[in-house]
């Protein structure tokens, strides 16, 4: 599906990521751990070019083409837009337009489509996240968990190869998270390939294939959900995960 290679990015003098490197298989769904400051988000900004990463490759694997994210040109990073879609955990919705409005911009501006297909989609979108009754509000007029709830139905709605996740519940009180989380297992189900910024670590071992710690700008570990929950060979993971571990009565084996 996607194979990233060596990415790196400084900010100024501070070297945030130093060279990840990570392939993601067609329904994958990857969990990206970590602390604060890791370099998760900016690794996930680098995939969709909303950062424009230092050095690295990106391959979308049905057409083989290698992607130098440092000197991508306009027409490739278009390319690879069109195939994924970006979760932002502060929602980015478009304050002035409704629900059903904010579903359909991607498709009107970015996909050409037309307005009542487009239209046609995005009820149908606002159906399948349960805010059907909502179509004509606006952000102000929502709760957190709402407006990512539709910030999820405009990704899904693209239908794009892979939907990047950025902390998706980390702006949310406690009460709104759990709505959310639902979604984004009903997203899972679909076969959708997903990367998922989270700290959510239940959903993570729940709903995941993959699980990447990062720290300090690189892949500490990777494995299956089992593994980095159960049994972490590496000291850092080990510590990061302790607490999770003892609030969840389990051990490492």
């Amino acid at each position: 599906m996607i194979t990233l290679n060596q990415v790196r990015k400084k900010f100024r003098e501070q070297e945030v990521l130093k060279g990840i490197s990570l392939q993601v298989k067609k329904g994958d769904v990857v969990a990206i751990l970590g602390p604060s400051g890791s370099g998760k988000t900016t690794f996930l900004r680098c995939i969709n070019f909303l950062e424009r990463a230092d050095g690295g490759t990106l391959m979308m694997n049905h057409d083989n083409k290698i992607i130098n994210l440092a000197t991508a040109s306009p027409k490739e990073i278009l390319s690879v837009r069109r195939k994924t879609a970006f979760v932002f955990q502060n929602y980015n919705l478009f304050k002035n337009k409704t629900s059903l409005e904010n579903i359909m911009e991607g498709l009107v501006t970015a996909r050409s489509v037309k307005y009542d297909e487009a239209k046609k989609k995005a009820e149908e979108a606002l159906a399948w996240v349960g805010l059907s009754a909502k179509r004509d509000v606006y952000p102000c007029q929502l709760s957190g968990g709402q407006q990512q709830r539709i910030g999820i139905a405009r990704a899904v709605v693209l239908d794009p190869e892979i939907i990047l996740f950025d902390e998706p519940t980390s702006a949310l009180d406690p009460e709104l998270v759990g709505e959310v989380l639902e979604v984004l297992r009903k997203v899972a189900r679909q076969g959708i390939t997903m990367i998922v910024v989270t700290h959510e670590m239940g959903f993570a071992q729940e709903v995941s294939n993959k699980v990447i710690f990062m720290d300090q700008g690189v892949i500490v570990e990777e494995g299956t959900p089992k593994k980095i929950f159960t049994n972490p060979t590496e000291e850092r993971t080990k510590k990061f995960l302790s607490r999770f571990m003892e609030t969840n009565n389990m051990y490492y084996i």
